[in-house]
């Protein structure tokens, strides 16, 4: 009885660690998804930027010629 005992217990055991790790894991995926995000939103500012700034040197040598 107590070897049968043992096993359930030590299988409960693992499923709380497998589940710790799971949220874990989870709470790290959210971060990431967030840290893209923002890495995202900063590229399109940058792309912005230089539309901008390419638009404006060609429009500074159009008027230059």
């Amino acid at each position: 009885m107590s070897g049968v005992t043992d096993r359930v217990w030590g299988a409960l055991t693992s499923m709380i660690k497998l589940e710790d790790k799971v949220s874990r894991q989870a709470e790290a995926l959210k971060t990431q998804q967030s840290k893209i995000e923002d890495l995202t939103a900063r590229v399109i500012r940058l792309e912005a930027q230089l539309e901008l700034l390419t638009s404006a040197a060609a429009i500074t040598r159009l008027k230059g010629d």
